[in-house]
C-alpha cells in the first residue's frame, strides 16, 4: 500500500511518504500541498492532520481535488481538522477562549502556522462530496495504524485528557 502523509509537523510515520512545506521539519519531501510533484492515481491512502484549516475558502476545493486527483480508485483519503462545533461547545461551557485559540487561529508561530477555514462534519461533508468522494465517514484514531504517533487527531480538552476529555478534532474519511 502506497501512503502519503501530508503536513507533517513534528509526527514522522515511518513507512510512509512524508511532505511538509517547511524545511525545517523532518520529512521526506518538501513541497506545497497544493501542488505535489506525483502523478494522478499513485496512492492508496492520503493522511492530511490539520492542514486543511491552513489554507483560504478558495483553496479548500482546489486542495482536495489534488489529494483526490492523487488517489487511485478506492482510495482513501483520511483528513483530521480542527472540529468547529466541538471548540463552540467547548466556548459555550467554559467562557475561556485561551484554551481554543491554537484550534481556532493555529500556532502563528511561522509563516504557514495559521488557519483560513473552519470545519464541521456537514460542511467538511459537503465539500468531500462536492469534489467527488463517494463515501464519507467518521474514523477513530485508536484504530489506525498511526495511532501510536500523537498528533492533532487526538487532540483533547483538557489537553491530553484522552479518557475524559473532548475530542477537538474532526476525523473524516474519504473513499474515491
Amino acid at each position: 500500500m502506497k501512503k502519503l502523509h501530508l503536513g507533517v509537523g513534528k509526527c514522522y510515520l515511518p513507512g510512509w511518504t512524508n511532505v511538509d512545506i517547511s524545511n525545517t521539519i523532518r520529512a521526506d519531501v518538501y513541497a506545497n500541498a497544493l501542488s505535489l510533484p506525483y502523478d494522478r492515481e499513485s496512492f492508496d491512502l492520503i493522511y492530511a492532520s490539520h492542514i486543511l484549516e491552513h489554507f483560504n475558502k478558495n483553496l479548500v476545493l482546489a486542495a482536495l481535488t489534488h489529494w483526490r486527483d492523487l488517489l487511485k480508485d478506492g482510495g482513501i483519503l483520511r483528513l483530521a481538522v480542527p472540529d468547529f462545533e466541538a471548540i463552540v461547545a467547548h466556548y459555550i461551557h467554559y467562557h475561556d477562549i485561551s484554551k481554543l485559540f491554537g484550534l481556532l487561529y493555529g500556532g502563528q508561530d511561522s509563516l504557514y502556522n495559521s488557519h483560513c477555514s473552519g470545519f464541521d462534519t456537514t460542511f467538511l461533508t459537503i465539500l468531500l462530496k462536492k469534489v467527488g468522494f463517494k463515501e464519507i465517514r467518521s474514523w477513530d484514531w485508536r484504530t489506525t495504524e498511526h495511532a501510536e504517533y500523537d498528533d492533532y487527531s487526538q487532540a483533547y480538552l483538557p489537553h491530553m485528557d484522552k479518557e475524559n476529555g473532548r475530542l477537538m478534532s474532526l476525523n473524516l474519511e474519504a473513499i474515491k
